[in-house]
């Protein structure tokens, strides 16, 4: 570890005074602006991981929900899970810490965690559509390869679509191909199948409206659109061609506001969801022939699906077995 090469590259991203921030479930988030030393910081910490591991880390520069003028990151653990907690801290001592300490800072997390500085490092970076992104990007870049890790960037992406790319590669292409086509296949083929297992009721040509947000979700579902069934319409509204990242609109407008987002215009009983601004989350809704909103969250997405796996579980049920009881815990 060249501490004298991180430090004279640090200069270059410097922390602003006093800005004191806490890595938390969504990672940094804070305006844009004062973000440059954290994304630096955060690449050398997903090298550390990465060494530590011996795995590929994914870096994601996104901040969700928040404003366009705002941005954050969180990084991507190997099976694509939320970074562990101990790490946290130490993502949270390092984007803390002035730039006399940051060396030292470095080489604490280094033994604390046993990291052999000599493993070969890998990482994976994506970032969402905020005009930020990009440049924040290249500073995580800088924090890679100053630390000798090496790198590659998928540009934009939707946070799902890094974790599963960190699945991927960690796990010798069993979970599925780490390309952007490899994530349509999957999920694509998974939908079809699905589907055949569900009756549906009405119009054989079925019309979901969404909500993108102005975020990445327009650009990333125009593409996976061609993968799914002709007889499913999908209807893009936020698309990002006019209208601000998240500004009345996305999924936690939606559920804030117990409303439709703008830029988009309901019937009775049409088909309607929101995505966030990195499309890392859904919610859908509808309003009933007396204008009423119905508001479906991930709370009744869930039992949802819980009911739909016990139907499918009861329907394979062995004879014999005692009968299969399931119930869902808040």
């Amino acid at each position: 570890m060249d501490l004298d090469a991180i430090t004279k590259h640090s200069a270059s991203h410097a922390k602003p005074d006093g800005l004191i921030l806490q890595y938390g479930t969504a990672g940094f988030r804070t305006k844009a602006d004062r973000l440059d030393h954290v994304m630096f910081r955060m690449g050398l910490l997903a090298v550390l991981r990465s060494k530590q591991t011996k795995s590929t880390i994914g870096v994601m520069v996104t901040a969700s929900h928040n404003p366009e003028d705002d941005n954050g990151v969180k990084l991507v653990d190997p099976l694509g899970e939320m970074l562990a907690p101990s790490w946290e801290e130490h993502a949270t001592h390092l984007a803390n810490a002035e730039e006399q300490d940051l060396a030292r800072a470095l080489v604490a997390i280094s033994e604390e965690a046993a990291v052999n500085l000599h493993q070969d490092a890998f990482v994976v970076i994506g970032r969402d559509t905020r005009p930020s992104s990009e440049k924040l990007s290249e500073s995580v870049i800088d924090g890679v390869t100053v630390l000798g890790g090496q790198f590659h960037d998928y540009g934009l992406l939707t946070t799902p679509q890094l974790h599963y790319m960190v699945c991927c590669r960690n796990t010798g292409g069993q979970y599925g191909e780490a390309t952007i086509d490899g994530y349509y296949h999957k999920l694509s083929t998974a939908f079809v199948e699905l589907s055949k297992q569900a009756s549906c009721s009405g119009d054989d040509h079925r019309t979901l409206k969404v909500d993108c947000a102005n975020g990445i979700g327009a650009l990333k579902l125009k593409e996976m659109k061609h993968y799914l069934p002709q007889g499913l319409s999908v209807q893009l509204f936020n698309d990002g061609t006019k209208g601000k990242l998240n500004h009345f609109c996305g999924a936690d407008f939606v559920k804030s506001h117990q409303k439709p987002p703008e830029g988009i215009e309901m019937k009775a009983n049409e088909r309607c969801c929101s995505f966030d601004g990195d499309a890392d989350r859904i919610i859908y809704y509808y309003c009933d022939v007396d204008g009423h909103f119905h508001l479906i969250d991930g709370d009744k997405i869930a039992t949802l699906i819980s009911s739909f796996l016990k139907e499918l579980l009861l329907e394979v049920q062995w004879g014999g077995w005692p009968p299969f009881k399931a119930r869902l815990i808040w």
